[in-house]
């Protein structure tokens, strides 16, 4: 590949991705276009062969990173040619990569750097006598060559300066050599052992958190993601000292080998000195640190990728649904500030009792909450399950007893309220309120709809993740981005009820159209179809056709506004119901008549089989909602905190954070509890996601209860005792690594630390 010919990158994602060239062609063309990922993956299923959301992101990343890879290869080129340094055999090299790495391991040697020894000495004229040693020359021998180059106004005073500058030459060569980069990088891979030790020799392990890794060791193979990222806190911390370690002379060996060495050659002693000097002093340094950044890359992306399931499934859990409720937000000392919201969850009023303070406060609360029942008739109400959050579920059930009514009370996890109540988007949507009111509405909300609320929180402030303030930042958002955008339009939103943070996250549309979409209803009133979003000011075809099909109207001119069947289909829905004899509105959720349909009868070029039959499953079904149906989950009554457990009791839980080494379950005690990997299944697995997931209903037994370190440890397996075996055999995991630091602010967080049995990682 020349410079004159145009990169193609589709034949290096393919084979990456064992896609089909012409599906990965088809997806870079709409991509090309201005085309979305949800937009691709529904609507475009012909054009890439029914590919799913994640194929298509992969093709997406891959296109990134290979265009990515062929600017910085002409840009290298480019470089090397005008140093007048590109030869035909170089160039070949660098035309052939498919690797960044190894791209920058043969641009080094030509990359402009700050003086080191081997430039100094080339500014002595000693670069002939290195090209001696290089070569392995049999002719003359070291000292003899070296006499030639003996100059006091250069500051080679003698053959022993000669001969160290010509060696310093040598060493920068072979520590520049791709292939030697090459081989002792794979070397760290394969046979490298990460190891890390106490920075100050007199620090007590009984104190420390990171006591477990104060005499620590284990492949770089095969240390898991997490214990790479807490080794790496323990050193940022200064608690840690963290190195990477390689048998040497098996590497020194290969080396030699690269460089030609002849015994036989009266240079051959200054080569391997050189060859030593390079590895000790250069390559080992400078591979290290590639290797670090590998590996961190790896690690980042494998907390991210936890985060950003447990993000999945918190997004996408059941929707309690347009009913009218009231939120409460517990608080000891300020009071309880409980709202009311209609079906659409709209806000209607406030009020603030104060349960708990005195039996007069009590018997007021009492009464204040009865009669704000009686004037809202909630269908639920939701109570945040901060702290006194059990004792408000308490309370209220008690008020909701002696009213005789039989009335839904749901605990909502409070994680990130605060941060949104204290936001620009509070702020713009309730101006007048004060920020514990707001977190009442969040609460409220979240119980109507988990993910109409959560897109308005940052997703690092909803606590489900692992080491998320140690990865990558923006690797971190990208990723938690791209899961909002799948859930939102996977769900689908409501036109005209949607706010700006959601409507955003609607494929095509962004920040700013968002805005403008919302100040447009309110100054019009309820958008009446979608084809009036065109009315909007900067929304163009593009954003319309990506768009649209995400977006719903229920009630409007058209009833298939209120289903997923695309607006450039309409016509030919038209002409499905005037073919059937039906009028559009009675064909719309009728799945009798849809039925009938032929799909062959319909099938063009541009319209398949794929496109058919989802137009026909969304017509049976229009705008069916996903999610799966609310489900309450009973908590103990008689457990209400920590004191109360006892070991073997049985409770149910619900999954609030899953990592790498197991479960956090919230069991109702202000303190979630921990299920070890090894505790999860009777079976073994290597994963605690292949049998639980954020928001599952689980149940579970107390193994123990640490009141001192407030830790929870409990089991989901039938027989606890019995070790978990891999596939009938195998052997139990073992326990060692972090431990969960379970509060911050009052929330629950994902673990931090280490500590002992049973909450530890693998």
């Amino acid at each position: 590949m020349s410079e004159e010919m145009l990169f193609d990158p589709v034949p290096f994602v393919s084979k990456d991705l064992n896609i089909g060239p012409r599906q990965v062609s088809a997806v870079a063309k709409l991509f090309a276009e201005g085309a979305t990922v949800p937009f691709i993956a529904r609507y475009r299923k012909e054009a890439h062969g029914n590919l799913d959301e994640v194929q298509i992101l992969n093709i997406q990343e891959k296109l990134t990173y290979y265009n990515s890879l062929e600017s910085r290869r002409q840009t290298i080129l480019k470089s090397i040619d005008e140093q007048g340094k590109l030869t035909d055999d170089l160039r070949l090299k660098i035309e052939k990569t498919i690797s960044k790495t190894e791209l920058e391991d043969l641009y080094l040697p030509y990359k402009p750097k700050r003086r080191t020894r081997a430039t100094i000495a080339k500014e002595k004229g000693l670069e002939p006598l290195a090209e001696l040693i290089l070569f392995q020359t049999l002719e003359s021998d070291p000292e003899t060559e070296a006499a030639k180059y003996i100059n006091a106004e250069k500051e080679v005073e003698d053959t022993k300066a000669a001969l160290a500058g010509a060696r310093d030459i040598v060493a920068e060569q072979v520590a520049e050599k791709a292939e030697v980069r090459s081989l002792i990088r794979e070397a760290y891979f394969k046979s490298g052992v990460i190891a890390s030790k106490p920075l100050k020799m007199d620090a007590n392990p009984e104190t420390s958190k990171y006591k477990d890794y104060f005499d620590f060791s284990q492949p770089v193979a095969d240390i898991p993601s997490h214990r790479y990222l807490a080794i790496r806190r323990g050193e940022a911390e200064g608690e840690l000292i963290r190195r990477l370690e390689v048998d040497a002379d098996p590497q020194i060996e290969q080396i030699k080998e690269l460089c030609c060495l002849n015994p036989a050659s009266p240079f051959s002693g200054e080569l391997e000195t050189a060859i030593l000097d390079a590895y000790k002093r250069l390559l080992t340094i400078s591979v290290e640190i590639d290797v670090s950044v590998e590996m961190k890359m790896k690690a980042d992306r494998a907390a991210v990728e936890i985060f950003a399931k447990n993000l999945r499934n918190l997004l996408m859990a059941a929707p309690y649904g347009e009913k009218p409720v009231i939120g409460i937000d517990p608080g000891l000392r300020t009071g309880c500030k409980c709202v009311a919201l209609d079906a659409t969850g709209k806000y209607l009023d406030t009020i603030t009792i104060y349960p708990g303070q005195s039996a007069q406060k009590t018997q007021q609360a009492e009464i204040d909450l009865a009669r704000f029942i009686e004037k809202f008739d909630p269908q639920a109400i939701a109570v945040g399950n901060g702290t006194a959050g059990r004792e408000t579920e308490a309370f209220t059930k008690k008020v909701l007893s002696l009213m005789q009514k039989k009335i839904s009370v749901v605990s909502v996890s409070e994680s990130g309220a605060s941060v949104y109540s204290a936001s620009a988007i509070a702020r713009e949507e309730f101006p007048d309120l004060d920020l514990t009111i707001r977190g009442a509405i969040s609460i409220a909300r979240r119980l109507q709809d988990p993910l109409a609320e959560l897109v308005k929180v940052d997703p690092k402030s909803i606590g489900v993740g692992q080491y998320q303030h140690d990865v990558y930042q923006q690797l971190l958002k990208d990723k938690l981005d791209e899961v909002v955008v799948s859930c939102v339009n996977h769900v689908g939103v409501e036109l005209n009820t949607a706010s700006a943070p959601l409507l955003s996250r609607v494929a095509g549309i962004g920040e700013s159209l968002a805005k403008k979409i919302v100040d447009y209803r309110n100054e019009h009133g309820a958008f009446k179809s979608r084809q009036e979003l065109m009315d909007v000011a900067g929304l163009g075809p593009r954003a319309f056709e990506q768009a649209a099909g995400f977006l719903r109207i229920h009630g409007g001119t058209n009833p298939l506004d209120a289903s997923a069947v695309h607006p450039e289909r309409y016509e030919l829905v038209k002409q499905i119901a005037a073919d059937l004899g039906e009028p559009l509105e009675k064909m719309v959720g009728s799945v009798d008549i849809v039925s009938k349909v032929k799909i062959e009868k319909y099938k063009t070029e541009e319209v398949g089989e794929l496109t058919l039959k989802d137009i026909i499953d969304e017509l049976k079904k229009p705008g069916r909602d996903p999610r799966e149906q609310f489900e309450e989950v009973g908590f103990r009554e008689d457990v209400m905190t920590m004191n109360d457990l006892k070991e073997s009791m049985e409770l149910k839980g619900i999954v609030t954070n899953v990592t790498a080494f197991g479960a956090f379950i919230d069991i109702g005690v202000h303190q979630d509890g921990l299920v070890h990997i090894s505790q999860l299944a009777d079976r073994f697995i290597s994963d605690p996601a292949e049998v639980v997931k954020t928001g599952d209903r689980i149940t579970v037994k107390v193994l123990e209860v640490d009141m001192e370190r407030k830790r929870i440890s409990l089991t989901a397996r039938k027989n606890p005792e019995q070790a978990p075996r891999r596939g009938g055999g195998g052997r139990p995991q073992k326990n060692r690594g972090p431990r969960p630091q379970q509060n911050r602010d009052g929330r629950r967080q994902p673990p931090r630390g280490f500590s002992n049995n049973p909450f530890a990682d693998l």
